[in-house]
């Protein structure tokens, strides 16, 4: 090692959450190439160092210092330092700006150090021994941006052809016999061991050390010790349910070894990683850009074990016996994969969205993209997981969240959560604050089928043919990564996928224009991401891609991120790139410079949104497509009705139809044109309503009207009202009357103010001469469901606006009886039981966010009743 290397470290505190200016002086200017930030505490800064230059100081970097999370889940090395590498500055005062530190004991502990020896920047997050904080990972946290000074050879760098294994001097007893050569050297022994990360939730019994999951070997074993118990004591011919392993989110950070990591290294790399495993502890070895691109290719090789021998090890092995598995391919803490790749080795893939709040906002296009892209015809989502404090959500009230994440490609639901209930006479039993309460105990669960009958048709029409994507944005070949880069921004009305290396080089073609994957996906334009780095393997397969005639959108790259093939792939991505990007055609395709704006480059392809209607409209969409059909989703996210005009990109030869998947009822709609490539036709959805917009060839002629008549009211329903209370759940004993509906939270009697659960409503009205066809009844407003009879006949349930049904086969001339059972939620009876002595509550949960003076929820029938009359 060369020596005389300065190094000085000094303590920082801070009380309080004021700025911070932090002074360090040495006795005489040194070349400083890095710093160090070591605190045992929790601390979210934005940070600066400065030098004094002159009489002035200058600033070196701007940073920002995060340890926030000392879950080993997000690293195992849980107090790793904030490194950085500067450039070599010569200077005797330095001083380090924090703005405003966030701590949570009001202060700031830590240890600073500046050296002159050369370290690798962000070397615990670069090796994953410490890993992003927060669970939302962007697409870049893992990518580090090569500097002027890397490839500087000062500051003790040590050449590669220096380091040398001494393993075969080390005798079983652990003694080192070595005749040392002339110099100074370092000796450091490096052992592979556990992370420490246990699994969890488990139950004592079940608790210990997660698996390797870059070992098929392992997770074998594991799925033997484990799964192969349960599938030894059931015989073959009475396993009719267990189906399905699940992984769930990865939630159990990272590894960077494993048994066989320098040959798989060597395999993969065509290199020798032992002369750099120096780096894992952030020695610099060879220079900088050197020792950065052996951690780049240690986290593809992390995120490729992962994939193949976790994900598709425990395929491999489920398929062995007769299962298959199912996958979320993200994880919120700690995740090394590389999103796509990882869910690709899945049977099957899902995403994950909650009743509020930003978590959905990337999983479900994880896995929707994923789904497109490997052939996975479903793409699940575990659905509104979890709903702010508990008994607050219903059906209506989740509704538009799950349309969103529909029009963003899930096609199959998955609710959370069902809680097996053990106590018969504890209400609302057993629940938790992870989940919302789809289970038997809870109020609403009697009429929870017009809910999933909702479900159920929307999954089926949004499984059926493939859908259309005009882009796919490629994510780049940076592991680990969870999500992948909208840059630019695409323009309303078109769709995309996001598509990885592995996808390019095994399963596309291009076929008339189109990038074309096997299983019928198509894409008309491919975005590069915004970054100068590419292997060459893959440059090369885009170049061949682009010559059969498909057009592509990016930067020129310019060099590999992998130390493999250094420097002579470096020298082949940049022959490359320049000439595929030279001019603005390639072989048969078209290539665009990042910089043109993308509508533009739109347009010049002839790519035409798929769906348009006036701007600013709160709709969203998917569209799939069928040979004999074409089906769009259409959702409006306000929950104020909205009118537009929907352009839709389908030939003149289809007729368009609604489907309306709350109902089940499907009626054609008479009023659109054809024109240009699209057939225009006004649309209104009710507040938080969607449709699918089904296109299909028909000769049907009618006559023409609108597609959504003003309604005629036939009846309003005022008179009165007997409202019979569920037995035991302490409402009223006996029938009440109602000249007027009102809400029960407005009631002057508790038992009917903080009542929750059921309700029967029954009326009776006379009709004198009804029209023939097309009769509704419109319930106004519900809180929170409604089953309706009319006349004994059971015709239906509304829980979502417009809360009306289709009557005309059950009204009829005269006398007419009808009976509404309405449902609320429990969040009333909890709140009035938080009003009585403990004794005296009939409630009784595990979990209960309520006070005696929170807010109470609007419950019951609330009206109009009106019958109506719609000339369809």
């Amino acid at each position: 090692v060369q020596s005389a290397m300065f190094q000085k470290e000094w303590k920082v505190q801070q009380k309080g959450y004021e700025p911070v200016v932090f002074e360090m002086h040495l006795d005489e200017p040194q070349p400083i190439r890095s710093f160090i930030f070591a605190t045992n505490n929790y601390v979210w800064t934005k940070a600066e160092l400065q030098a004094k230059v002159g009489d002035a100081y200058k600033t070196i970097r701007k940073f920002e210092i995060d340890r926030t999370n000392g879950m080993r889940s997000v690293g195992f090395f849980t107090n790793a330092p904030v490194v950085l590498s500067l450039p070599a500055t010569e200077s005797a005062d330095f001083r380090l700006l924090l703005d405003k530190p966030i701590n949570s004991y009001g202060d700031v502990e830590a240890t600073v150090t500046l050296s002159s020896a050369r370290t690798i920047e962000r070397y615990p997050e670069q090796s994953l021994a410490k890993m992003y904080q927060r669970p939302d990972p962007k697409w870049d946290s893992y990518m580090w941006t090569n500097q002027d000074w890397y490839n500087d050879s000062e500051g003790f760098v040590i050449p590669q052809d220096k380091v040398i294994d001494l393993t075969a001097f080390l005798s079983s007893d652990g003694t080192l016999t070595w005749n040392v050569p002339e110099g100074d050297w370092i000796i450091s022994c490096l052992e592979m061991k556990t992370t420490g990360v246990t699994n969890t939730p488990a139950t004592p019994e079940a608790t210990g050390l997660e698996v390797d999951k870059m070992s098929k070997q392992h997770v074998n074993a594991h799925f033997d010790a484990y799964m192969g118990e349960i599938l030894r004591r059931i015989p073959e011919a009475d396993r009719k349910s267990l189906k399905i392993a699940v992984q769930d989110s990865y939630e159990t950070g990272s590894q960077n070894w494993t048994d066989d990591m320098l040959e798989r290294f060597k395999k993969a790399y065509g290199y020798d990683p032992l002369p750099y495993l120096p780096t894992l502890y952030g020695k610099v070895v060879g220079n900088e850009d050197m020792s950065s691109r052996l951690l780049w290719d240690l986290r593809r090789l992390i995120a490729d074990g992962v994939s193949y021998d976790y994900v598709g090890g425990l395929r491999d092995i489920c398929h062995q016996h007769g299962l298959t598995t199912w996958l979320e391919n993200y994880g919120h803490w700690g995740f090394p994969g590389e999103f796509l790749q990882y869910g690709g080795q899945s049977d099957e893939i899902s995403g994950e969205f909650w009743s509020f709040g930003d978590l959905g906002l990337i999983e479900n296009r994880c896995a929707s993209s994923c789904g497109h892209i490997y052939g996975k015809k479903r793409i699940w989502a575990e659905s509104c997981t979890s709903g702010g404090p508990n008994f607050t959500h219903y059906p209506g009230n989740m509704k538009a969240r799950i349309d969103r994440f529909f029009a963003e490609g899930i096609n199959a639901s998955l609710l959370h959560l069902y809680i097996h209930q053990p106590y018969e006479d504890r209400n609302p039993g057993v629940s938790a604050w992870f989940g919302n309460d789809f289970h038997r105990k809870n109020t609403w669960f009697s009429q929870m089928d017009l809910f999933t009958d909702y479900l159920r048709r929307s999954n089926f029409l949004l499984q059926q043919g493939t859908y259309v994507a005009d882009v796919a944005y490629f994510i780049g070949e940076d592991a680990p990564k969870m999500t992948g880069s909208i840059d630019p921004q695409l323009p309303k009305g078109y769709s995309f996928d996001f598509i990885n290396a592995e996808v390019l080089l095994t399963r596309a073609i291009v076929k008339d224009g189109c990038l074309t994957l096997p299983d019928g996906m198509k894409y008309r334009l491919l975005v590069l991401p915004n970054q100068k780095s590419m292997r060459p393997e893959v440059l090369r397969k885009i170049s061949e891609l682009v010559h059969d005639g498909l057009a592509v959108y990016g930067d020129t790259p310019e060099y590999s991120p992998s130390l493999s093939g250094y420097p002579e792939a470096d020298k082949e991505v940049s022959h490359i790139g320049t000439e595929l990007f030279a001019n603005d055609h390639y072989g048969k395709g078209r290539v665009f410079q990042r910089g043109i704006i993308l509508q533009d480059v739109l347009d010049t392809l002839n790519i035409h949104p798929d769906f348009r209607c006036e701007k600013d409209m709160p709709v969203l969409f998917i569209h799939r497509t069928l040979p004999d059909a074409e089906i769009y989703f259409v959702s409006n996210q306000h929950n104020e009705k909205v009118f537009f005009n929907g352009e839709f990109r389908v030939s003149q030869e289809f007729s368009p139809e609604l489907w309306n998947p709350v109902t089940g009822e499907i009626r054609y709609l008479p009023d659109f044109k054809s024109k240009k490539g699209y057939i225009s036709l006004p649309v209104e959805l009710e507040g938080n309503e969607s449709a699918f917009i089904v296109f299909r060839k028909t000769n049907k002629v009618t006559e023409k009207k609108d597609n959504f008549p003003q309604k005629a009211i036939v009846y309003k329903i005022d008179t009165p009202w007997k409202i019979t209370f569920e037995a035991g759940k302490r409402g009223p004993k006996t029938p009440v009357v109602w000249s007027q509906l009102k809400d029960w939270m407005d009631s002057e009697n508790d038992s009917i103010k903080y009542f929750s659960g059921q309700a029967v409503y029954e009326t009776t009205f006379t009709l004198e001469k009804l029209p023939q066809k097309s009769l509704y009844i419109d319930l106004g407003n519900v809180m929170v469901m409604a089953k309706v009879t009319l006349n004994g006949h059971y015709v239906g349930g509304v829980w979502i606006n417009p809360y009306r049904l289709n009557v005309t086969d059950y009204l009829r001339e005269g006398e007419n009886k009808l009976e509404i059972t309405v449902v609320n939620n429990w969040q009333n009876r909890l709140i009035g039981d938080q009003r009585l002595p403990e004794d005296q509550r009939l409630t009784w949960t595990t979990i209960n966010p309520w006070k005696a003076d929170s807010s109470l929820q609007s419950s019951g029938l609330l009206g109009p009743v009106e019958i109506q009359f719609f000339d369809y």
